[in-house]
């Protein structure tokens, strides 16, 4: 793939986007999607969190997309969608300048309509479906009008930012290294590896179990050459411990 930036990355955050409790085990999980800048000024906002409705009522929203039978809302408020937590970053929608989907869960798509104009990047896998995948079967959204960067393997997007294509948990999972200048290599296993005990039950409830396993242990060889700061994508015991917006790693 062509590179899409024009800067080398200085800072990501994590945006909190609000807390779930999955029936289960009745584990509390973080929704967390991310902002990466760079030296040129380029916002690249990485996954957005539930749709709006849940902030307003997450019961009825809930029943709507039948989510019940998972789990539910436990925290998730106005204080917790994207573009607030944007705000926390001195941050507008209109100084998005790419968006990216690490796959199309309902926690991760909810604001993908919502940056008009801003070209997307997602798995090719993901963007062949007839609908974003959403819930269960559920496939409530239609494809945002915009330009769609499909990826096809892993690729750079330019300097210091690379997308790792890591199907298992969905058919286009994304996984990402970001370089930053004081913290050295991050890498955003988004759903790839949820939690470091999905390793132990070898990834159960994926969309593929195998490919889950053979693309986690990929990705944790990787963070292991390059020494890199793992944020896994929804891990209770990390989850307290992110610096969350509006602060910072740089």
């Amino acid at each position: 793939m062509q590179a899409l930036l024009k800067g080398t990355p200085t800072r990501l955050a994590v945006l909190d986007y609000g807390l779930f409790q999955v029936h289960e085990n009745g584990r509390v999980i973080g929704i967390c999607g991310y902002l990466v800048q760079t030296t040129a000024g380029e916002n690249i906002l990485i996954d957005t969190g539930f749709p709006a409705k849940y902030a307003a009522n997450a019961d009825a929203a809930t029943r709507e997309d039948g989510l019940g039978s998972f789990g539910q809302v436990v925290a998730l408020g106005p204080e917790n969608l994207a573009p607030v937590q944007l705000a926390l970053l001195g941050i507008e929608p209109s100084d998005i300048t790419l968006m990216i989907q690490s796959h199309t869960h309902i926690d991760h798509v909810g604001f993908m309509d919502a940056f008009a104009d801003v070209p997307i990047v997602i798995a090719a896998a993901e963007r062949a479906l007839s609908r974003p995948l959403y819930w269960s079967g559920k496939q409530a959204m239609e494809w945002p009008e915009a330009a769609y960067h499909l990826i096809e393997e892993d690729c750079s997007l330019g300097t210091g930012f690379e997308v790792l294509l890591v199907p298992g948990h969905a058919p286009g999972q994304l996984a990402f290294v970001i370089d930053l200048p004081n913290t050295g290599p991050v890498l955003l296993t988004s759903d790839a590896i949820s939690r470091p005990s999905e390793l132990d039950t070898k990834f159960a409830g994926s969309w593929d179990p195998d490919l889950a396993m053979h693309h986690a242990s990929r990705l944790l060889a990787r963070a292991a050459q390059d020494r890199a700061t793992i944020i896994y994508g929804h891990s209770p015991e990390q989850w307290p411990t992110l610096r969350k917006a509006p602060d910072c790693y740089d």
